[in-house]
């Protein structure tokens, strides 16, 4: 078992010790991403990027994490497969000698 597939068996678990499979559907989940990511962002509210509490945003990434992780397990979606080839389509749409040092969008180069 490889460490995705260990994280995931742990989530399974813990969500069916809790009966909580029924409350995590698709949009559900969406929604808790979007949650916690704000959860995550307010660890930098007001402050320079190095001033957050790494606790803080150890333990709010790991929320985005998990339920990310859910939903792709909702959906039977490779976690490996699809992190890999969303890497490889943003190295076509932002390709070395035009974004190495930038911040502009692929479609402003």
């Amino acid at each position: 078992m490889n460490d995705i597939e260990a994280i995931l068996a742990e989530l399974r678990k813990f969500n069916q010790e809790r009966d909580w499979d029924q409350f995590h559907n698709g949009k559900d989940l969406a929604v808790a991403i979007s949650i916690e990511a704000g959860e995550l962002l307010e660890a930098f509210l007001w402050k320079a990027p190095e001033d957050a509490k790494v606790e803080k945003v150890r333990e709010e990434l790991a929320d985005v994490l998990n339920f990310a992780f859910q939903m792709a397990d909702r959906y039977n979606l490779n976690i490996k497969e699809i992190m890999l080839e969303k890497i490889r389509k943003n190295a076509e749409k932002y390709p070395v000698d035009r974004a190495k040092g930038s911040a502009k969008k692929y479609n402003e180069f």
